[in-house]
């Protein structure tokens, strides 16, 4: 089975207290700016033209110094999900969501063989 392919590892998603002030933060600190928002998470992009930095909301006793919610690989093509996912379920690891984040912007969770939550997307 040959690897996934992917443009390489694409944002990393930050259980935090508030979304809106981590984001403001990082958009501060690094630069960037927030292109998404919903009632539970902010995201920013950049500073790279590719980077995107999710602060998720979450409960005071999941908040940890590095605790990652999970990792995301951006796919080349949208029809390259089910071989990603292939690839992944071959290597030992198991899909535990599939979906559409918008028409032909198809997303999969899946983990690894350690449990950690890995975003496989296409946008």
């Amino acid at each position: 089975m040959p690897p996934a392919r992917t443009f390489g590892l694409s944002h990393v998603a930050l259980k935090v207290a508030d979304p809106e002030r981590a984001a403001n933060f990082y958009v501060a600190a690094f630069g960037g700016r927030i292109y998404y928002r919903d009632a539970r998470s902010v995201q920013v992009q950049g500073p790279g033209p590719k980077d995107v930095l999710a602060f998720e909301l979450a409960p005071p006793e999941e908040i940890k110094a590095g605790g990652v919610a999970h990792i995301g690989f951006r796919l080349i093509a949208p029809e390259d999900m089910e071989g990603a996912i292939a690839a992944v379920l071959a290597a030992g690891g198991r899909l535990m969501e599939q979906g559409l984040f918008a028409p032909g912007c198809p997303f999969a969770f899946v983990a690894d063989p350690d449990g950690y939550l890995i975003e496989l997307w296409y946008e």
